[in-house]
């Protein structure tokens, strides 16, 4: 892989008072590419992209290496972080309910960004903020800017947040559940844009989900992780070659459309998991 923009090695994770690490030995490489992130809940997806960005306060992040392009990012003080927040990595985060201000204006909020990063006016904001808002498929962009987070709905919320995270043109975006409360159209729109971000301007994208179905038909490659660990890294279009028994179990709980009529599986976890090298 040629230039990447991350490199991660031997991330470990403990949150304060917790008794064993809740992410452990967690290795990849990003490149100018979609990276998807799996698993179940409570297996470390959200924490590594939280911890990416620093905003894990108090828990004790380590790794050989945790490098940013030109960064390394375990090295940063908060200050420095500040500057890369937002302006060369950002995270769309998954519930606009606890994400955005309940007593900012929408339009407010996502021209912070922009006015913290760039030498512009308010009203040079303002208008990058409309032009984003309608990027995201909202149709009155002007009339969702004067609204509080309560006055639109949960997936008008998560278009605003996504128009946030993107207004400042990041290298790296970390995605966590992005499209999670939007309808079908909207999630297509919504995947165009992140597409193209990566197709036109060469970012990295890193899409953390629940839905195999989207990471395999829309990632490049796919982390498969369990009780904190990768077990298994796959090219997003060979999820039929999945080796671990992890990654096969999720498969199989999968419903299908047309699929025949039986209980579907219900996985088998297995102690010896949360402690074997990844594949």
């Amino acid at each position: 892989m040629q230039d990447p923009i991350l490199e991660v090695s031997n991330l470990s994770i403990r949150y304060p008072g917790a008794p064993a690490d809740s992410v452990r030995g967690v290795s990849f490489v990003l490149g100018r590419e979609r990276l998807g992130v799996v698993g179940e809940s409570g297996s470390g997806k959200s924490t590594v992209g939280r911890a990416l960005l620093k905003l894990l306060p108090g828990a004790r992040i380590t790794a050989d290496q945790l490098r940013f392009e030109d960064l390394d990012l375990l090295a940063l003080s908060e200050a420095e972080m500040l500057k890369v927040r937002g302006r060369r990595m950002s995270m769309i985060l998954q519930d606009p309910k606890f994400s955005l201000n309940p007593i900012q204006r929408v339009g407010r909020q996502v021209a912070e960004t922009y006015l913290r990063h760039f030498p512009v006016s308010r009203a040079e904001a303002k208008a990058k903020t409309l032009e984003m808002l309608a990027a995201v498929n909202i149709r009155d962009p002007e009339r969702v800017h004067e609204l509080y987070p309560h006055e639109i709905s949960g997936g008008m919320g998560q278009r605003v947040m996504i128009a946030m995270m993107l207004l400042a043109d990041p290298d790296l975006v970390i995605a966590d559940e992005p499209t999670s409360a939007l309808d079908v159209t909207v999630r297509l729109q919504v995947l165009n844009i992140l597409d193209g971000l990566v197709r036109d301007r060469g970012i990295g994208l890193i899409m953390i989900s629940h839905d195999l179905n989207l990471v395999r038909n829309f990632c490049d490659r796919v982390l498969i992780m369990y009780a904190g660990r990768v077990v298994e890294t796959l090219k997003a279009g060979e999820f039929h070659k999945a080796q671990h028994p992890y990654t096969r179990g999720l498969l199989a709980a999968q419903p299908r459309i047309g699929g025949p009529r039986k209980p579907l599986a219900v996985l088998d976890r297995r102690p010896e998991w949360t402690e074997e090298q990844p594949a």
